[in-house]
């Protein structure tokens, strides 16, 4: 039949998976990319979340050659026998973890995803019901609001507290919940805020999480990428109090995003998911879905072995290194207000004052100028749900870094109030 108007089409493109595509970092980075090649010098990325582009961001031989041992031994070609992920792999997950855990975690509590974007999406699939509402920090990672919003599931917002080095602000919590909450999200070590949080402050976290009875997802995608006083804390430390779903990957701490391999894993000493029937959902779920590349759960274990101290403690250096430069720099520049020095991760965030520049109305239209004058490419604050600040990354060479932070002092002097 023509493609001519007579006909009435009865189908549409689902306008919500339109609509969520506006909350992805991803879209709004690459799309400030395409404006900074206008001007001719070369685009200097302060907004993604991927440092491998630069020669000081580089894996380690040992997760190479794991990789490679894979591919030869022949052993990986197959289908995965294992609706979980291979045995060895999540044993290997297990006993990584288990590290920082006052209990040991067992291979059947360990879901293998493609990366830790798979494993948000599986853990809101499974808590979505009818009426259900999660409870979402801001600032924060987009991709939480996207998958509830497809599942239907509410999204109610609290805040993190800048003067409080962006600790979760529990009376707003509790404020917004209600018996139709499922569950809530910590992102620790922060992104996109650079925060790690104490001992102490988990441990609040969790009575709060108990108070109301729901689950505590512990996004730890930066676990161990801490380099300021507080040490990294798993969440899943505090699961005797509330049941604690902890989503990881070896993305960052191992500088391999593009090998997509992460995890979900149920901290749970009192069995209180078993018998709410989550963690038989999430293995109905699993019978439907792709888990990652086999040859890359055949590599893990020897990923998760083998990496020697001295690779994570160079990574440890130049991010310290880094931010430090990203925190002075930044203080040098009138129109910016850094509340938080960062102690991990890969990121700042920074306020924008806009009563300082001229003809910029908000963080999206800097954004854009600033990448179509000096090539330089940050993220907007609106992308993570913090209108009129902006998240700068510092997981970049020094050099480059130092140049890209002199272009936005340059910008912002010429764009100032006069």
């Amino acid at each position: 039949m023509p493609i001519d108007g007579s006909c009435k089409w009865h189908f549409q493109a689902n306008q919500e998976l339109i609509a969520a595509s506006s909350l992805s970092v991803r879209n709004t980075v690459i799309t400030l990319e395409s404006l900074s090649k206008e001007d001719k010098r070369p685009t200097i990325p302060l907004g993604h979340g991927d440092p491998t582009a630069f020669p000081g961001f580089q894996t380690t031989v040992a997760a190479e050659d794991a990789i490679v041992d894979a591919v030869r031994s022949a052993k990986y070609s197959s289908y995965c026998k294992s609706l979980q992920g291979l045995l060895p792999a999540r044993r290997a997950v297990a006993e990584y973890l288990s590290r920082d855990l006052p209990y040991k975690l067992s291979p059947d509590h360990v879901f293998l995803t493609a990366g830790c974007k798979q494993a948000i999406e599986y853990i809101t699939a499974v808590l979505a019901r009818p009426n259900a509402n999660i409870l979402l920090p801001r600032p924060g990672f987009p991709d939480y609001n996207a998958h509830a919003a497809l599942c239907h599931i509410e999204i109610r917002i609290f805040d993190l507290l800048p003067e409080k080095g962006w600790e979760v602000d529990l009376e707003a919590v509790e404020a917004v919940a209600d018996d139709n909450t499922v569950a809530m999200v910590i992102i620790n070590p922060g992104n996109p805020c650079g925060n790690v949080y104490t001992r102490l402050h988990l441990m609040k976290v969790a009575e709060a999480a108990r108070k109301l009875g729901i689950i505590v997802i512990a996004d730890e995608v930066y676990a161990h990428l801490n380099f300021g006083e507080n040490p990294f804390v798993p969440m899943g430390a505090f699961a005797s109090i509330a049941p604690v779903v902890t989503l990881g990957s070896i993305s960052k701490r191992w500088l391999v995003p593009g090998w997509r391999i992460g995890w979900l894993v149920t901290n749970d000493p009192n069995d209180i998911l078993r018998k709410t029937g989550v963690m038989s959902s999430m293995r109905t779920l699993y019978i439907y879905s792709s888990e990652p590349a086999t040859f890359i759960q055949g590599a893990l274990p020897d990923i998760l072995i083998k990496t020697k101290v001295e690779f994570f403690a160079k990574i440890i250096r130049i991010l310290r290194d880094t931010a430090g430069i990203c925190y002075a720099k930044i203080k040098e520049i009138p129109c910016f207000t850094c509340p938080y020095k960062p102690q991990g991760a890969m990121f700042m965030t920074v306020k924008l004052n806009l009563a300082l520049l001229e003809g910029i109305h908000d963080d999206t239209e800097f954004c854009v100028k600033l990448a179509r004058e000096e090539s330089v490419v940050v993220l907007p604050g609106m992308a993570v749900g913090l209108k009129n600040w902006l998240r700068i990354t510092y997981a970049v060479e020094p050099s480059a870094l130092e140049e890209g932070l002199e272009r936005i002092r340059v910008f912002c002097q010429r764009h100032s109030k006069k």
